[in-house]
């Protein structure tokens, strides 16, 4: 829904009715910026956590794969009790503390530079500790959402989430590789640091009380809880297909992501500099598939929109190991900034449909059972990335792992998606829940 829509619809309501909208509209543009600036600050520790790996501390490509795992391993270890969590504390004090550790984390890279002590230990270690705190964020992010949009609003809001966070991973990564080529790569965990302050005051300043969901059960043992969220996805034949099909997506394009500064920096001879701004490439797409996500959706259907960005797009990721120096790294670039826009377009309508879908009570649980699998499997594909980069080289590791995405794209196929124009707004009866 655009602002400008939903200020006509405020005017028929009750003067009281209006000031809560005014306030909720005015709470998820503090969101939405906090999470802009985080995601810059992510983007730009991103390139530079891997070139502190490659170029300050010469670590094998086997260690920069280690490096990636380790942000995202916390989800295979802690991912199911903390949507038990999420479901049971303030989404929104979560998120603050989240911030505070993440930022603490981040801090301690400079300084350890600085005072010439960092070793990859510790870079690993800091990629663990950020990655654990993600996991309670990200999924407090998600079931904290629906507190500031209505549900019909929920498509255009994640929208407008998408759209700005790749308009900052567009930024994020030249900026990233600019300042490391500049004051070194210790620099920009520093500006990651800096963006997870902002995050915080961001949220400080939100005034819209969290109200607890309707449904809400009462407390049982950890184990039970973990057990319905699961059990909720596994039962239900959308989450169930989007999940499954989530998780073979990160496979493979986390294992071939994880070789792409290596294959810049020793195989196409890229600089530091350059190398950030041929990986936002990502992002440039992502901006176009949150722009044109909307006109995606009302041609074809959410459904139906989903399975044109998968299918449509992902044969574009073969260009990338066709690449090579001078103009054929727009290869690379293409490719990149393609499979961009469509995994926008997939994002975008894949967390409208679960925000709307599901109920507020049991969402945290939901969306960590999902990602358990979705980014559990990351830390996984980041070692076997590097894994088959070492004993394969990275231009056939990358024909391997990307011929494979492109046919994984096909699972989105299977269950009732196909069948639909559109995903669903709600559980088509009461029983499904139980």
């Amino acid at each position: 829904m655009s602002e400008e829509v939903a200020q006509t619809t405020v005017q028929s309501r009750p003067p009281g009715d209006q000031d809560d909208a005014a306030v909720r509209r005015s709470d998820f543009r503090l969101l939405w910026t906090g999470e802009t600036v985080s995601a810059l600050g992510t983007g730009i520790s991103g390139v530079a956590i891997s070139l502190i790996a490659v170029s300050t501390l010469q670590a094998s490509t086997f260690m920069v794969g280690l490096v990636r795992a380790a942000t995202w391993l916390p989800w295979l270890l802690i991912g199911l009790p903390a949507g038990v969590w999420i479901d049971r504390l303030s989404r929104r004090r979560t998120m603050l503390t989240c911030d505070v550790v993440a930022l603490l984390l981040l801090l301690s890279v400079p300084v350890a530079a600085a005072a010439g002590v960092l070793g990859i230990a510790q870079v690993v270690a800091v990629a663990l500790g950020v990655g654990a705190s993600s996991v309670f964020f990200t999924a407090a992010y998600q079931a904290y959402l629906p507190t500031l949009v209505p549900k019909e609003g929920l498509s255009a809001a994640n929208a407008k989430l998408q759209s700005s966070n790749q308009v900052a991973g567009v930024a994020g990564p030249g900026a990233g590789g600019l300042i490391s080529q500049s004051i070194g790569a210790a620099g920009g965990m520093l500006a990651d640091a800096a963006s997870f302050a902002v995050s915080a005051l961001c949220l400080m300043r939100i005034r819209t009380p969290e109200v607890r969901p309707t449904g809400e059960r009462p407390r049982r043992n950890l184990r039970a809880e973990i057990a319905e969220g699961v059990h909720f996805v596994v039962r239900d034949p959308y989450l169930r297909v989007l999940t499954v099909a989530g998780a073979v997506d990160n496979l493979t394009w986390t294992s071939s992501m994880t070789l792409y500064v290596v294959y810049l920096v020793r195989d196409l001879h890229v600089a530091p500099g350059l190398v950030g701004v041929l990986t936002a490439a990502d992002s440039l797409g992502g901006i176009l598939g949150a722009l044109l996500v909307t006109r995606v959706a009302c041609r074809f259907g959410t459904a139906h929109g989903m399975l044109l960005a998968a299918l449509g797009t992902a044969p574009f990721t073969l260009l990338i190991p066709m690449a090579g120096p001078g103009p054929r790294l727009c290869l690379f670039a293409l490719g990149l900034m393609v499979a961009g826009a469509g995994m926008a377009v997939c994002n975008v309508l894949s967390s409208g449909f679960r925000q709307a879908y599901v109920p507020q009570y049991i969402l945290g649980r939901v969306f960590a059972s999902t990602r358990v699998l979705q980014f559990g499997i990351i830390p996984v594909a980041a070692v076997l990335g590097g894994t088959l980069g070492t004993v394969l080289g990275v231009r056939h590791s990358l024909w391997l792992t990307l011929v494979v995405g492109v046919l994984a794209k096909s699972l989105r196929l299977l269950g009732p998606i196909r069948t639909q124009r559109d995903l669903p707004t709600s559980l088509p009866s009461p029983a499904a829940v139980h």
